[in-house]
């Protein structure tokens, strides 16, 4: 058996102090479509101009407002697009989010309509961290991304301006088989050039991403035993992989009990190829992030430019619309979100497997190539109880609060009929 967990430790996975069926941890509103980039893996096929029927400045405020209402500790309101900067009331809002105590973070475009002087502005308005794309370690692989030349370029000059003016910077890296080599590189370039977390997005298959060709489940476990090394030097999580939190218990369990992942993982070539160009960089167990238990509608939840509600920004299916209930209440009595809330609805895989209560997959690319969005995630490689120590497992599981099994679901209720 494995050694229990020191109490100095930090655990493998948190959990929100706080039920996630009646707040949610984060909230992504999509201020805008609009965006003059024209992205590869563009969830919102965003067009230039901005939509007539955008929640307006005085429906911005009430959405805050009932973002604030769920009271402390305050979710993290994350704004973002399209191109937030084609709002011209984005600093009106950021100070109004701010005046409710919200933590608000910001997620722009590298278009011209951003500028060190724009960061600054919305740091005086409250704004504590904005994340940035790369997509690639250099202008060809990244530009080709975005679709317009030079974007890799202001990229790198917004990154250094909103370091300078106290902003922490969060990457976001689009995972495609465009870019999956490139990985390596991208994670030095951000290990030596200053980044608060590397988030890598497993891209889903909506909006313009549907043409972008995505990595096989192998390649897909290999980048998130990758990722995982990675953490040691740069502190990681992952968007649309879920199943990166098995991966960091399996690892977990594997370390405490001196075993070497390669030989009980099934770790394919993709893995050493990466690693091998990785190279060596400094290692601590202080740098590495422990990801939050939280999933699609489970603590997360998305809000569009028009008021849709949805269990997050790449799951299209609707849960309500704030112009005719609040978020308060969509969040805690939608059906969809509710049915999301609960493991034991899951199907295939993800429904008999044991992870499936902090794991739960992608439910947002099962609903993308299946229609429902509770079947099993089809980028996730793992068979159900495959991993050697179950018994190790579910004692590393039994030390966390929440992490054996315990249902999200308030009110009860019967599964959304949409997707029966």
């Amino acid at each position: 058996m494995i050694q229990p967990l020191e109490p100095h430790r930090f655990p493998a996975i948190r959990h929100p102090k706080f039920d996630v069926a009646g707040r949610p941890f984060i909230v992504i509103w999509e201020v805008t479509r609009a965006c003059d980039l024209v992205c590869a893996h563009c969830r919102a096929e965003a067009i230039p101009a901005r939509n007539p029927a955008e929640l307006t400045t005085t429906e911005g405020r009430t959405l805050i407002d009932q973002v604030a209402a769920f009271g402390q500790p305050w979710p993290l309101l994350v704004l973002t697009g399209g191109d937030p900067m084609k709002r011209p009331d984005l600093v009106e809002l950021v100070a109004y989010a701010s005046a409710r105590h919200l933590p608000v973070a910001f997620s722009p475009s590298a278009t011209p309509l951003l500028t060190p002087s724009a960061l600054r502005e919305l740091r005086a308005a409250g704004l504590k961290a904005v994340s940035l794309s790369v997509d690639g370690a250099s202008a060809v692989v990244h530009d080709a991304f975005r679709g317009i030349d030079g974007v890799f370029a202001r990229t790198m000059a917004l990154w250094e301006a909103a370091l300078e003016c106290g902003l922490k910077v969060q990457i976001n890296t689009t995972v495609a088989r465009l870019n999956l080599r490139d990985l390596p590189a991208i994670a030095r370039m951000l290990f030596e050039r200053g980044a608060m977390t590397w988030s890598t997005f497993l891209l889903v298959p909506v909006g313009r991403g549907t043409t972008l060709e995505q990595i096989s489940p192998q390649e897909c476990e290999d980048v998130m035993n990758f990722v995982y090394d990675v953490g040691l030097a740069l502190p990681t999580k992952t968007t649309e992989g879920h199943h990166y939190k098995r991966v960091v218990l399996e690892r977990t369990v594997l370390k405490r009990l001196g075993l070497a992942p390669e030989l009980i993982l099934g770790l394919g070539a993709t893995y050493y190829g990466l690693r091998a160009k990785l190279g060596s960089m400094p290692c601590s167990e202080l740098s590495r992030r422990t990801p939050m238990d939280v999933n699609a509608g489970r603590g997360f939840v998305f809000v569009s430019h028009i008021g849709t509600v949805h269990p997050s920004g790449f799951l299209t299916a609707s849960a309500g619309d704030m112009r005719a209930k609040t978020l308060n209440d969509i969040y805690r009595t939608s059906a969809l979100l509710n049915d999301l809330r609960d493991p034991s609805l899951l199907g295939g895989r993800c429904g008999r497997c044991e992870f499936a209560p902090v794991c739960g997959g992608s439910r947002s690319r099962a609903f993308a190539t299946t229609g429902d969005p509770l079947a099993e995630d089809p980028l996730c490689s793992y068979l159900p109880h495959s991993f050697p120590f179950q018994a190790e497992l579910e004692q590393l599981m039994a030390e966390f609060p929440g992490m054996s099994g315990v249902k999200h679901r308030n009110p009860p209720g019967e599964r959304d009929p949409r997707f029966q």
